[in-house]
């Protein structure tokens, strides 16, 4: 169980650095800067807040993963999840003042569905993935997923109404609960599983290869042949709107991701440096605030930008400074983390959040 733990801190770990790439890119940088490095950059859209998500849906799972409670067990247990969904919902909302791409309230919308479903059978989480995206597709049909945003600026115009807010928590936020709930499933499935077992690993981490490949794959052959725009627009969409060959590849990759950590817990769980990566990644909350406050303060200070203007206007920051700043922080994260766990179990915004909801 320690080994399975490590891994998944590990993958946190990961996540972690593949998020501050994808945020410094998106406000300093530009995404479809066509340099070698930009390209590497744009690898990690979507795959990282993708497995963000995966694992904080495993995150649930293994908290609630006993073969068997009691009522009374189980009713503290979702009261727990209940607090700190709204804890992360509100913390989130605030924090969307000065990060409109906040994802945090979003996992407290997930998480706060979750707590009602947490004791279902493994494999009913596979089935509402799937039903939640067939909804965001049947969506699609009804809202053009436009609304509401400024794609070239990418702003959403009227989040701060009740019409606007609810679209945007629904359907066609950053990760609207339709379909990026699914992730979160993916995760809840993902972390009743026994993965001290090699079979487990190797079984997921090519069932991710295999629909990582199968997409990409499809992709190419559609920017070689004649099909029509729109059809070549759904395979090929990234991120914004989340069509399902997006989602089948982050689905791979995450699953590849994952169960490599996984594997690689299973190995060297019990050496020094991967205890001190762990503690990286069980700071998940705290650093995930750190970076788009302290983080993105920092870097605009370096590149002598106005983070109170229009950065869209400005000429992008080179892609190598992004990646060298991400690699920086995250190097800084990681000493900050190893300190701060030789005297607290919890990391400060983490420490905060099971004070308030136990």
């Amino acid at each position: 169980m320690k080994q399975r733990i490590i891994g998944f801190d590990l993958a946190r770990a990961y996540a972690i650095f593949g998020m501050y790439i994808v945020n410094f890119n998106m406000v300093f940088g530009y995404y479809n800067d066509q340099t070698f490095t930009g390209k590497f950059l744009s690898l990690f859209s979507g795959n990282s807040s993708t497995v963000f998500v995966i694992l904080a849906g495993m995150g649930i799972a293994l908290m609630t993963n006993r073969s068997k409670y009691s009522i009374s067990e189980k009713v503290n247990l979702r009261i727990t999840i209940l607090k700190r969904a709204i804890f992360l919902f509100v913390g989130g909302l605030l924090l969307n003042f000065v990060w409109p791409a906040d994802i945090l309230h979003f996992y407290g919308c997930y998480m706060f569905i979750s707590a009602f479903l947490i004791f279902l059978n493994k494999r009913i989480f596979l089935w509402l993935a799937t039903l939640s995206i067939l909804v965001f597709h049947l969506l699609i049909f009804i809202i053009p997923y436009e609304t509401g945003w400024n794609l070239e600026k990418l702003q959403y115009n009227d989040f701060y109404t009740l019409n606007g807010f609810i679209r945007n928590t629904l359907y066609n936020g950053w990760n609207s609960i339709f379909p990026w709930i699914a992730y979160f499933f993916l995760g809840l499935f993902l972390g009743r599983l026994d993965w001290t077992q090699i079979k487990v690993q190797r079984k997921m981490f090519f069932l991710g290869l295999s629909l990582y490949l199968t997409v990409n794959i499809i992709q190419i052959v559609s920017q070689q042949i004649s099909i029509s725009t729109e059809v070549k627009e759904f395979i090929n969409a990234d991120y914004l709107p989340p069509f399902l060959p997006f989602i089948l590849s982050t689905f791979g990759f995450s699953l590849m991701l994952i169960s490599g950590f996984m594997f690689l817990g299973s190995k060297i769980g019990e050496s020094e440096i991967a205890k001190t990566f762990a503690s990286t990644g069980q700071m998940t909350l705290t650093h995930y605030v750190s970076h788009v406050t302290i983080g993105m303060i920092i870097f605009s200070v370096l590149t002598d930008k106005n983070l109170s203007e229009d950065l869209s206007l400005m000429q992008p920051t080179n892609p190598i400074y992004v990646l060298l700043f991400s690699i920086v922080y995250f190097v800084f994260s990681y000493y900050f983390s190893r300190l701060w766990a030789m005297k607290f179990k919890n990391g400060p915004l983490e420490t905060l959040m099971r004070k308030i909801s136990g």
